[in-house]
């Protein structure tokens, strides 16, 4: 679940590796460059945090984010 909290939505992923985490990302990352709204993101080993906010619009959550945090789940329907 998206958590919206501090001007932001973040969500962390956890996969069975590191392969499958950085498939993950890459996966988002065409999807970001496609929708021209890239997340602020991190990976440990399995785990990849991704946190959200339009930066054009002052820091805030907007529908971008909605957006993109919605195609991001729908990556792993």
């Amino acid at each position: 679940m998206w958590i919206e909290a501090n001007n932001q939505l973040s969500k962390a992923f956890k996969f069975n590796d590191f392969s499958e985490a950085f498939a993950f990302m890459t996966q988002v990352a065409f999807l970001a460059e496609k929708m021209d709204h890239h997340p602020n993101w991190s990976n440990v080993y399995n785990t990849v945090q991704i946190h959200l906010c339009t930066h054009d619009a002052g820091n805030i959550v907007t529908d971008k984010d909605r957006d993109l945090a919605k195609a991001i789940d729908q990556l792993l329907a």
